[in-house]
């Protein structure tokens, strides 16, 4: 009798401990949940669902242990307000390790001026003790390209002293070209348009990095400048277009 009791006591802990199965909409009912708490700084969620030792890497390349990244958790500003949205979900789940894989899309608004934002996140859930934690987070931002100057913001703009050929070394040359008022970049048989985002800087339609031209001391254009990751490739203006 007190054996069969011991049994009957054993299983009822060990079923105690075991959690029940978790869904890929559990995963993101919780994720939700996350991101609700963000706008009133309710660090309670982020407490409960990231487990003691996990790992946070944000889009900013900043990585967080718990205790940082629940200090990082707190109301927005005055005049501030948004929203966090989940949507394009991809979960693997197998034994105690649930991968979730989704788009965050941010709405920010700041004194009434809306913005957005998009976001690619990865959680890792592991469950431990029959609760499942997230154990660990990366986040990358979408790339967005910025908005066009229009001819107003353009100040003493004068595209066609950009066009002429661009020396990176022997044989490596880019050329700057005028096709109906728009301005174009050509290298390898590749031709892309220049979108004004001021006078001297320009961006290239879904790739990140800027185009500039610098002056020379008389006011020329003597260099186009391709800035990649805030690091600039310095290409010369060859002298028969200077």
């Amino acid at each position: 009798m007190r054996f069969a009791f011991i049994l009957l006591n054993s299983s009822f802990i060990l079923s105690s401990v075991i959690a029940a199965p978790i869904t890929e909409a559990d995963l993101v009912r919780r994720t939700q949940e996350l991101y609700d708490s963000i706008v009133s700084g309710n660090q309670e969620p982020w407490k409960k669902y990231f487990a003691d030792d996990c790992t946070f890497s944000d889009e900013k390349g900043r990585t967080f242990d718990k205790a940082r990244l629940v200090a990082d958790i707190t109301p927005l500003p005055n005049g501030y307000s948004g929203t966090i949205k989940i949507e394009n979900v991809i979960s693997r789940i197998i034994g105690d390790t649930a991968v979730l894989s989704y788009d965050a899309n941010e709405t920010e608004t700041i004194f009434g001026q809306e913005l957005h934002a998009r976001y690619h996140i990865t959680d890792t859930w592991l469950q431990r003790n029959g609760t499942w934690q997230i154990i660990a987070s990366q986040a990358h931002r979408y790339y967005e390209d910025p908005p066009m100057a229009d001819r107003s913001q353009l100040f003493n703009y004068q595209p066609s002293t950009y066009v002429g050929s661009y020396e990176l070394a022997p044989g490596q040359v880019r050329t700057v070209s005028m096709d109906n008022g728009k301005l174009f970049v050509e290298r390898n048989g590749k031709k892309e348009e220049l979108l004004p985002e001021s006078s001297d800087l320009f961006f290239r339609k879904g790739v990140e990095g800027r185009i500039l031209f610098r002056h020379d001391s008389a006011g020329k254009v003597d260099a186009l400048i391709d800035r990649r990751n805030n690091e600039d490739v310095v290409w010369k203006k060859t002298r028969g277009h200077i």
